[in-house]
């Protein structure tokens, strides 16, 4: 009787797919790119990636939910032990390339937190450019996290679900703030649509041709990022057979139609030729600004001074970045180890060094200091570059989503071979159909692909050519590594020097 009451409503389902799913600084962000064009491409990754891909990590999930590897397990038992590797390093890298990113870019909320705007490229320590000065932050910002990381502070991840709260109240506050500012304004809305062409073309002149257009898809599908994790709702959910499914189609709705209607009230208070052309805007603080201006437009559309506004406007950042501080804070302290201990504990005995695997009070110290050495290199190495910060923040910003979004690829590609092997106890199948299995797997596996490609060499046609090198760069060395390692791995095996490849 307990173990029912233990199960996910429909409901309660929903609303974690949600939480787990939907990120508040997608919606600002994407308008910044793409204006009101972003809207179209957030419905079309839901049903051409979100919804499919969910399905496949939901059989994965139920078939494999005794496995305690995650991910590793599946694509090991699917296809092999050297694809499932090279994958989950790379997906566990990601999370590297992502504590970069992070670690980096956490000055921006701290910035808005304390005076209200993004003051940042104004920084200087020791002389130092504010790019510069930025990567020593992000250095420290690594150093400490790691430290206390290592200490096996897992209360910190309360501060995550404090962060929570007030992220959510930003959506709220968004919504109401434009609503209010739309009715001030009676019904105007600062960024015109003209005609349908408004919701296809993009107000920024960088996304102005068509590969620019195709490479902001990766954005879209890195909103949706996290649906791996929905996997193991499954044998949580009541009646999953029923439930699971629809369940999971309706949250992938409300997603879908919440990015749309967010995006939609960035464009009621903000016109982009007016916010968003200044130099010192880029993807890491646009989030910021739009909110800044949402508390300015706020004053002025009931007829308040322009101090007034102007005030209005830095506590309404504020409270944004201290909301998205608590947040990231709380994320690193989890995700600094998390995907570090799954990739540990789904790893044969053997194909990771064995130093590399002593777990000390429930922390892998030493694979910490490794990976906090590694995100420490590649701080340096793009901060020290001497570009601008918005140019800093930009090839951080792709980096990551290329990182994060090309796993998917594998995850999916494996779906194919799960789905032909009969041996494969499946107690939860959505594709009934393998033809139709085959078409969706490899609909998902096209559209990451093609968004990718066309992120990686979008930036190298319109000149930029250090981003593109960047946003290759950190993959391809952590799958020249995990090929170095397997195949260490599979030397030590054939020496017959590991016989037990049973998981750590």
């Amino acid at each position: 009787m307990s173990a029912k009451t233990k199960k996910l409503t429909m409901g309660a389902l929903i609303l974690m797919i949600f939480t787990s799913v939907y990120g508040f600084n997608n919606m600002p962000r994407s308008f910044y790119l793409m204006g009101y064009g972003a809207i179209p491409f957030y419905i079309l990754s839901a049903v051409v990636f979100f919804v499919p891909f969910a399905f496949m990590v939901a059989e994965y999930g139920s078939a494999f939910k005794d496995e305690k590897g995650g991910i590793f397990s599946w694509m090991q038992i699917c296809v092999n032990t050297k694809y499932a590797f090279v994958a989950t390093f790379m997906w566990y890298t990601s999370y590297v390339i992502w504590l970069v990113n992070i670690a980096s870019g956490i000055m921006i909320p701290l910035s808005n937190a304390i005076f209200g705007t993004d003051t940042t490229s104004k920084w200087s320590l020791f002389g130092l450019s504010s790019t510069q000065t930025l990567g020593i932050l992000g250095v420290c910002f690594v150093i400490v996290v790691t430290f206390f990381a290592s200490k096996g502070m897992k209360n910190i991840q309360k501060v995550s679900s404090i962060g929570g709260i007030a992220c959510m109240f930003l959506n709220v506050l968004l919504i109401l703030g434009a609503l209010l500012v739309l009715i001030g304004n009676k019904g105007q809305l600062a960024q015109p649509i003209t005609s349908a062409a408004s919701f296809v073309d993009s107000p920024n002149p960088e996304y102005g041709g068509a590969l620019a257009v195709l490479a902001f898809v990766v954005y879209a599908l890195f909103a949706y990022g996290g649906t791996e994790a929905v996997g193991g709702l499954v044998d949580e959910t009541e009646n999953p057979e029923k439930n699971f499914g629809k369940g999971l189609t309706i949250a992938a709705v409300i997603v879908a139609i919440g990015y749309s209607v967010g995006i939609f009230c960035v464009g009621i208070f903000t016109r982009w030729s007016d916010v968003l052309s200044a130099e010192t805007v880029n993807k890491a603080n646009a989030s910021y600004i739009i909110m800044n201006n949402l508390g300015y437009q706020l004053g002025a559309a009931f007829g308040a001074s322009t101090n007034i506004c102007v005030q209005m406007g830095n506590w309404t950042a504020r409270i944004m970045g201290i909301s998205i501080l608590l947040t990231l804070v709380g994320a690193v302290f989890t995700l600094i180890y998390s995907p570090l201990k799954q990739l540990i504990e789904g790893s044969p005995k053997g194909l990771l060094p064995e130093k590399y695997c002593k777990i000390e009070n429930g922390m892998p110290k030493y694979a910490l200091k490794v990976q906090a050495a590694i995100a420490i290199a590649f701080i340096l190495l793009v901060s020290m570059g001497g570009d601008t910060v918005s140019k800093f923040f930009n090839i951080l910003v792709s980096m990551t989503n290329v990182a994060m979004t090309l796993p998917y690829m594998f995850i999916a590609a494996a779906f194919i071979k799960f789905k032909k092997n009969k041996d494969i106890k499946k107690p939860f199948v959505i594709f009934k159909n393998d033809k139709v299995a085959i078409v969706f797997t490899v609909l998902v596996t096209a559209t990451v692909g093609f968004a990718n490609f066309f992120t990686i060499i979008q930036p190298a046609i319109d000149g930029d050519i250090a981003t593109t090198v960047w946003s290759i760069l950190g993959p391809v060395l952590f799958t020249a590594a995990a090929l170095i390692l397997h195949s260490r791995y599979e030397k030590k095996m054939a020496a017959g020097k590991n016989p037990d490849d049973t998981a750590i």
